[in-house]
């Protein structure tokens, strides 16, 4: 019941389209409840009482209220659908606006599959019960009651034996809402599953076809969708057991009037009118039992799903602002480690790390795969928190720092490079709305990028695929560069982003960017020496910790790690002359 109140809590700023909507199925059920009596009237006065000049006027109000029920029908189901569609759309809204405020960390321990899942089956759910449930609900409820007041007005003794079997009916849809409701939410979670799986192959289908394993992702989804098909033979068969008996104990009560009701009009305690007008208001009694079940089904299903909603919108970000931020009046680009140790899932990634990068140096960080590089430049965006320690940046914590304020001065290159299904003008201008055509140029040319970009159908305007699919990875990477570029950031971080360029490519890049690098604080990630070499700091990263620091001559000098490393990529030059050499 708690996730029904926050759903129609949600609902509160639609509630006139809500309540326009109920007042047109109240006028619905008003009219069918009165349309018996008259039945009933003709029957008695008219056919057997020979009052014929009733008969015309009755039947056009017959005819007039299937009219206007059919309006009201229409406005009904209209203004129901717009208050559901509403609700939905706000709510939509602010799950994607949740989603956006949450950090990393949340997305490292959530897949993809299953979040759009949420984002799409669940709110579906969530939508049918407020078109259809809260509808169903209400004129059920209104019929049951409306009804039974009426049988007992109409003839107390054969409305009593009607609804003697409601309280077994009651008991029954009781023990199905029981027995559904934890089934349901095991098929919202194998939906998830399922949907996890298809996304993740469809998304790395090269991988797969690369390595010939489409025979295995089929069979892995085999098997997700025949869990998905047993859970749902599950529900089935509940539904099996316990609807069958609720439609029969429903139409026990048809026998009941046409026994006990025919036995009471031979004794004369009863008309013939009666008996029609109960078996018409019978149905109204019966279907709101027959539909018992397929309304308890649908509400276990909303149910299910705004659970896993409001379990997204419960998540709280780990990452969160003072109450009032530090805004700076301009910005350097001076950034600060001191002492900082980060842990990743209890596991010590970042340990002991201190250093200073003034306002517009150039710091280069190197290290074998999994010494925490980007974990580093990672806590300078405030992307994770530090454990201990504080990352400063101008001499504030990142912490007190505003994050829009924060991240709007910091460019990011990343190591995987995504594009979104835009043109390539739209991907470059994403890193600033506001850049101007001759910005997005000079931002490619300075990217290395202008050249083939011009070279293609329609230049700028060319939509490229989703994930820059029609790229090469030299070519995404170069629009990443530009991207970043046209921000115009204090600080600039480039994750390893030349990595899928050739040689002769990088050389060009890196010479263009020594004009953009000049006046901001530049962090390099790169297993390349030649992308690192002419920083003024390199930190050489082993195991979390900073085991050299200095620029090249000096770390070069000291015949450590870092020598070892550009002895490994220079060593067809492992020679005498080599030997004791700077490169």
């Amino acid at each position: 019941m708690d996730i029904i109140k926050r759903i129609f809590n949600y609902s509160k700023r639609h509630r006139g389209k809500a309540l326009f909507a109920i007042f047109c199925l109240i006028l619905n059920i008003g009219i069918n409840l009165t349309t018996p009596r008259i039945s009933k009237i003709i029957v008695d006065d008219v056919i057997k009482g020979g009052m014929r000049d009733l008969l015309l006027p009755l039947l056009l109000i017959l005819f007039a209220a299937g009219l206007v029920k059919s309006i009201i029908i229409y406005l009904r189901g209209l203004y129901f659908e717009k208050f559901s569609q509403d609700t939905l759309y706000e709510l939509r809204n602010d799950m994607y606006s949740h989603l956006q405020g949450l950090p990393y960390s949340y997305y490292d321990k959530n897949r993809v599959g299953e979040l759009m899942s949420r984002m799409t089956g669940d709110l579906e759910g969530i939508r049918n019960f407020l078109a259809i449930g809260i509808s169903t609900l209400l004129e059920n409820g209104i019929y049951l009651i409306g009804t039974t007041a009426t049988l007992l007005i109409l003839n107390f003794k054969l409305g009593i034996a009607t609804m003697a079997v409601t309280p077994f009916i009651a008991y029954l849809a009781y023990r199905f809402n029981k027995v559904v409701r934890p089934i349901f939410t095991d098929i919202r979670e194998q939906h998830a599953v399922l949907n996890t799986a298809a996304q993740e192959n469809i998304t790395g289908v090269r991988v797969v076809k690369a390595f010939a394993r489409e025979e295995y992702e089929i069979e892995k989804f085999e098997r997700e969708n025949y869990k998905n098909k047993q859970k749902n033979i599950v529900a089935s068969r509940a539904w099996a057991k316990y609807f069958p008996l609720m439609d029969f104990l429903s139409s026990i009560c048809l026998v009941v009037v046409i026994w006990y009701g025919g036995s009471l009009v031979a004794r004369g305690q009863a008309t013939v009118g009666d008996i029609v007008a109960f078996n018409a208001y019978l149905w109204m009694l019966i279907m709101p039992m027959r539909l018992l079940g397929w309304m308890i089904n649908l509400t276990a299903q909303a149910t299910t799903s705004g659970q896993r909603v409001f379990e997204v919108l419960d998540t709280g970000s780990s990452i969160k602002e003072k109450d009032n931020p530090y805004i700076p009046d301009q910005y350097r680009g001076e950034v600060v480690f001191s002492h900082v140790n980060f842990s990743y899932r209890k596991q010590a990634v970042l340990k002991d790390i201190d250093f200073v990068a003034p306002a517009g140096s150039t710091i280069a960080i190197m290290g074998e795969t999994g010494s925490g590089k980007t974990s580093l430049i990672n806590l300078i965006g405030r992307f994770y928190d530090t454990c201990s320690g504080q990352v400063m940046v101008d001499g504030i914590n990142v912490r007190n720092w505003s994050l829009r304020d924060l991240r709007s001065q910091i460019g990011i290159i990343m190591q995987e490079t995504f594009l979104f299904s835009d043109t390539i003008e739209g991907n470059i201008q994403f890193g600033n709305p506001d850049a101007s055509k001759e910005e997005i140029i000079r931002a490619a040319q300075i990217a290395d990028a202008h050249d083939f970009i011009m070279e293609m159908p329609q230049g700028y305007d060319t939509i490229i695929g989703e994930r820059g699919m029609g790229l090469s990875g030299g070519q995404k990477q170069r629009i990443a560069i530009a991207r970043a570029i046209v921000k115009n950031p204090k600080i600039l971080i480039m994750d390893d982003c030349t990595s899928a360029v050739d040689m002769e490519t990088e050389y060009e890049i890196q010479k263009a960017l020594k004009t953009v690098m000049d006046n901001r604080t530049t962090f390099i990630i790169a297993h390349r020496v030649s992308s690192v070499k002419n920083a003024d700091t390199i930190l050489f990263l082993e195991e979390g910790r900073i085991v050299e620091r200095g620029d090249h001559d000096s770390l070069m000098a000291q015949r450590g790690r870092y020598y070892e490393m550009v002895r490994q990529q220079y060593k067809d030059l492992d020679s005498p002359e080599f030997k004791g050499q700077v490169i």
